[in-house]
């Protein structure tokens, strides 16, 4: 079986995308069942990018509505020009250190191509809700405390933006 066939079947067999499992930066098993109850942005993330100085804007909006049951997940990516090249705890570091980011960071994923991530085959592929590629780093998606997304936003959308905001305080009720 190739591995966009080997993707597809275990996105298949998962059922839904709070089954799809993944890994925390810690290399520990996840998925969107261990945050039930909660509205989640999920962020492909990158060190080394001009959005990089997201960071700042999503973990002002992580901790305005953490208390609200609304979390962001972190997913580094290297795929688009090789803008995260770090290992897990560098990435950590510099996430800390630079923009002092508490939100939850994952392992890093393929957000495209043919070793994509499960998670990220879900997201983007031809029966998603929000079906395409991701374009680049920082790429958002929402996903509601039923574990459906309901909101795509691309990677120039910045944390603040009305709309984003909008939706996340819609998901939010």
């Amino acid at each position: 079986m190739g591995v966009i066939s080997a993707v597809t079947a275990a996105t298949a067999m998962a059922g839904s995308l709070k089954d799809i499992p993944f890994k925390t930066m810690d290399g520990k098993d996840t998925s969107l069942n261990d945050y039930k109850g909660k509205v989640v942005m999920l962020v492909n993330v990158a060190s080394k990018c001009g959005n990089t100085p997201q960071y700042a804007g999503l973990e002002k909006l992580y901790k305005e509505y953490a208390d609200k049951n609304f979390v962001i997940l972190g997913f580094p990516c290297n795929d688009f020009g090789a803008q995260e090249p770090g290992s897990n705890a560098e990435i950590r570091q510099f996430c800390s250190a630079t923009y002092q980011v508490t939100f939850p960071l994952m392992d890093k994923v393929h957000v495209k191509g043919a070793e994509q991530s499960p998670l990220y085959n879900a997201l983007t592929g031809a029966t998603a809700k929000f079906p395409g590629d991701v374009k680049w780093n920082f790429g958002k998606f929402l996903v509601d405390k039923n574990g459906e997304v309901v909101a795509r936003f691309e990677p120039d959308v910045q944390p603040n933006d009305p709309q984003l905001v909008s939706a996340v305080n819609a998901a939010l009720k």
